[in-house]
């Protein structure tokens, strides 16, 4: 047995609570090494010497490369829990807890006499209510179409180029590259709502320099470029009539060079009452001309940006105003947090606390393209903007890096990375403002891209579209992938984009757990499956060249199975990066 392969971590994705009593519990162990584990679960407050423990075997749930992963989810009679497995290889067999190995229980020694042992084991202390993941639950149905706003449109289903600034009364210049404003979102809500969508999330709208508005002087208002703060009001109620929702980006981790508060360092010095509001000032602060370097911190080097200090209480509790402001007057869902994970954990604490007391339903998505557990455990974000996700797929569908053997249990150890129902809420995406479009990494094979949306629709978690994905827009470069809208495109994509989300609109549920995996001997077919107690929408994708057999559209002679959609299928075949939907009324497993 390799024991150096075991893991086990209390209180993470390793043991978690999924509501009420509901317990899940994972192993890790290397792969092909054991033939058997179980757990062996008790009241941690049992009066009982030595404990009475009830036994559960436990399955496997994932298995890549290196490791395999042991899963059980239960209903706990208890509320304080401890537990231990038992591991078995053949006929060698050891106990497992407090991360030692044994074959004697914590209650008993060696020649069987009592002794007290029990918090020797693994505990899951307390299951207590107030720290259960509290996701708003209209997020879990969310499907989300974000915009870029200077990139969008103008006017109804039309983008007129208008590059021009603006000079304001502060004496600030703020600029627009394409002339996209919050008019033009309104505009288009029918198009938005027609392609399935029911949340859009907005790229930054606040008082800037560029075009991107990245860089904040004003957080209490409109940028002049993108229209006014009565604009945005009648975007927010004309959203929420039509029972959807708005998300908005929070830039905290950086604002502009003429920030008031920064414009007061620039101005006082040292005796500035703002001067600790940012970081690594060197006095006097002044703005660096053309290739000069800064002489405080910023976002990465853009000496434009000056870096918050978000440690600071008085920064914290100005910028937990901000968001009041905006979640009481425009009533928002939503924040989508930039460089999330630049900033200090006391500040998202502070900010989420601020945020749930004026409204519990407000959603919070951190940008963190790595492994982000430590800002998931419910007291900063709900989501964050899954980059591996993107990753994964363009590694696959896009550049062919991987097998489809490979790519499946990748994407299934992405999801167990976190606990179910976070996982579930995770904002999936293949494209961004910050990455080159997927179309252009697929060459422009929009057989792959079809292939890789499909995913995105259907894998547990929250599907996010970049504007004009769905019109074919490429672009390797920043201004490239962040092209006008398309509006004249009248493509086969945009109708593809609205029948899947139709499809997965009537056919996925909040709840519904996924598998994506490959059939043995057919390493060209990829299947995708989400299933409830008694349903299952399939999808299956041919990655290769064409596959041949029966069972290809899911028709098993003994399921009832419903093709809902496809492409490049016979009736006995998938064709080249073809694919089709199946549903059908089934037993669970």
């Amino acid at each position: 047995m390799e024991k150096s392969a075991i893991l086990h971590i209390p209180q993470s994705e390793y043991a978690f609570v999924i509501s009420g009593n509901v317990l899940t519990i994972r192993l890790r162990a290397k792969a092909g090494d054991l033939t058997g584990c179980s757990l062996y679960y008790a009241d941690r407050a049992d009066m009982h010497t030595p404990v009475e423990f009830a036994y559960l075997p436990m399955r496997i749930v994932l298995r890549d490369a290196l490791h395999e992963y042991y899963e059980v989810t239960f209903q706990s009679p208890y509320e304080r829990v401890c537990y231990y497995f038992k591991l078995e290889k053949q006929m060698e067999w050891t106990y497992y807890y407090g991360d030692r190995f044994t074959r004697e229980l914590a209650d008993l020694d060696i020649h069987g006499q009592i002794v007290e042992g029990r918090s020797e084991y693994y505990q899951y202390p307390y299951m207590l209510r107030q720290e259960e993941q509290q996701i708003p639950e209209w997020f879990q149905n969310a499907v989300v179409y974000n915009i870029f706003p200077d990139s969008f449109a103008n006017e109804k289903e039309n983008l007129k180029i208008q590059s021009h600034d603006i000079l304001t009364e502060s004496g600030n210049r703020s600029k627009s590259r394409l002339g996209g404003t919050i008019k033009g979102i309104l505009m288009n809500l029918d198009y938005i709502q027609e392609l399935g969508f029911n949340c859009i999330y907005l790229n930054p709208i606040f008082s800037a320099g560029e075009y991107h508005k990245y860089d904040i002087w004003d957080y209490y208002h409109v940028d002049p470029c993108l229209g006014t703060d009565e604009d945005f009001g009648c975007l927010a109620d004309e959203v929420h009539r039509r029972d959807m929702h708005l998300i908005i980006d929070g830039v905290f981790n950086h604002c502009s060079w003429h920030f008031f508060a920064f414009e007061d360092v620039v101005q006082h010095g040292e005796s500035s009452v703002y001067k600790d509001w940012f970081y690594d000032l060197e006095f006097p602060v002044v703005r660096p001309e053309d290739e000069e370097l800064p002489t405080y911190s910023c976002f990465a080097y853009e000496k434009k940006m000056p870096k918050l200090n978000t440690a600071n209480k008085v920064v914290q509790q100005y910028f937990a105003d901000v968001s009041r402001h905006w979640i009481e007057k425009y009533h928002i869902d939503g924040w989508r947090l930039d460089v999330a994970n630049e900033v200090s954990k006391e500040f998202w604490r502070h900010f989420r606390q601020a945020a749930r007391a004026i409204n519990p339903e407000i959603v919070l998505i951190g940008e963190v393209w790595e492994n982000a557990r430590v800002w998931l455990k419910g007291d900063m974000f709900d989501s964050v903007m899954n980059y591996e996700f993107r990753g994964l797929c363009r590694d696959f569908f896009a550049l062919g890096k991987m097998d489809g053997e490979t790519f499946a249990s990748s994407m299934a150890k992405m999801y167990y990375r976190y606990p179910d129902h976070v996982s579930d809420c995770q904002l999936n995406l293949l494209d961004s403002h910050d990455v080159p479009r997927f179309l252009s990494l697929c060459s422009g094979d929009l057989k792959k891209w079809k292939l890789a949306f499909l995913v995105l629709a259907f894998y547990p978690g929250i599907p996010s579209l970049f504007y004009g994905d769905e019109k074919g827009i490429e672009g390797i470069k920043e201004f490239a992938y962040r092209s006008p809208m398309k509006w004249e495109e009248r493509n086969e994509t945009a109708a593809f984009v609205k029948e899947v989300m139709k499809i997965r609109k009537k056919f996925v549920k909040s709840g519904m757990k996924g598998r994506l995996y490959v059939p043995e001997n057919q390493k060209n077919l990829l299947i995708l499956e989400r299933r409830d107690e008694n349903e299952v929408i399939e999808i299956r994708m041919n990655t290769g060249v064409d596959l041949c057999g029966m069972d290809l559209c899911g028709m098993e002679e003994k399921e009832e199975s419903t093709v809902l959609y496809g492409e490049g299928i016979s009736e006995e075949s998938i064709g080249a990066s073809g694919f089709v939907i199946n549903y059908r009324k089934e037993a669970s497993e």
